[in-house]
């Protein structure tokens, strides 16, 4: 396997396709799944003639299940390692979810300051913040992801498959398709991964602010968002992003569910291309 090291001694997997002389696509996967999530883009990509790249955040999928670190500092670093190590520059960068916040953390910190961003695309990502606060009346009760929690330390291979089986690509909604596949893909991702890292990783991605980071971004940046995104909210994520953001142009996916990366690939993909060659 293809694994780097970090400062901290935590091994983080990452694949690495296409011609090293291609622009790189950097993909950031959302909790608590691999860069196995993007399978379909990295194809996709590929076939574009595009280099990609996708790594396994820390305690997930192949890398490490290192006790700490579980945060976005350290999710930005680990990123920051990687794409040192393979010497990426004028990368894109696109993050899905939580991944959406990683990339953001790193584009922001990282890798706009030693020029090796072109671009970011954050879809159905979880800036500015998720959890609701004085500064943030319209995010989500602090109780919803302790019953995260809750759920997750109890019967983590139910509580996965229950996740993916509704709420996450809208299979719960009245008429749609749900494809079998593609959940047990999510829970085999999922249960791949630490307890521990994802236990924590809920704090990461509900309790980290990142209204500074977008305000610190200079490159392009495409927000991308279904608006019956039953997991991260629009009016409290994109919509606000969007606003926050030097050079942002926001693109709304009416009916279109959190995994829409998956389930409306054809035209996420189509899209991701234009904004990639514009």
């Amino acid at each position: 396997m293809s694994t780097i090291t970090t400062n901290d001694g935590t091994q983080i997997y990452y694949k690495d396709w296409g011609p090293k002389s291609a622009q790189p696509i950097v993909f950031h996967h959302g909790w608590p799944l691999s860069a196995d999530d993007w399978d379909t883009q990295l194809l996709f990509f590929l076939g574009q003639g595009h280099r990609v790249v996708a790594h396994d955040r820390r305690g997930h999928g192949r890398s490490s299940q290192v006790s700490e670190g579980h945060d976005m500092d350290h999710y930005a670093a680990d990123t920051a390692a990687v794409v040192e190590h393979l010497d990426l520059r004028n990368a894109i960068h696109v993050g899905h979810s939580t991944g959406g916040g990683e990339a953001t953390r790193y584009v922001a910190c990282h890798g706009q300051r030693l020029g090796r961003v072109a671009k970011l695309v954050l879809i159905a990502a979880v800036p500015p913040i998720m959890l609701k606060t004085p500064a943030n009346p319209g995010g989500l009760p602090i109780e919803v992801f302790d019953g995260l929690r809750q759920q997750l330390a109890a019967n983590r291979a139910q509580f996965y498959l229950d996740f993916a089986s509704g709420p996450f690509y809208g299979f719960n909604r009245p008429g749609a398709r749900v494809s079998h596949g593609v959940i047990q893909n999510w829970w085999r991702q999922a249960m791949s991964g630490g307890a521990k890292a994802h236990y924590d990783g809920i704090e990461a991605f509900s309790e980290s602010d990142f209204t500074d980071d977008l305000k610190k971004i200079r490159v392009p940046t495409l927000v991308m968002h279904g608006d019956d995104d039953q997991i991260v909210p629009i009016a409290d994520s994109a919509l606000l992003s969007a606003k926050l953001l030097e050079s942002g142009t926001l693109k709304v996916y009416p009916k279109l569910p959190h995994g829409m990366c998956t389930t409306h690939a054809e035209v996420i993909n189509a899209d991701l291309l234009a904004f990639a060659k514009g």
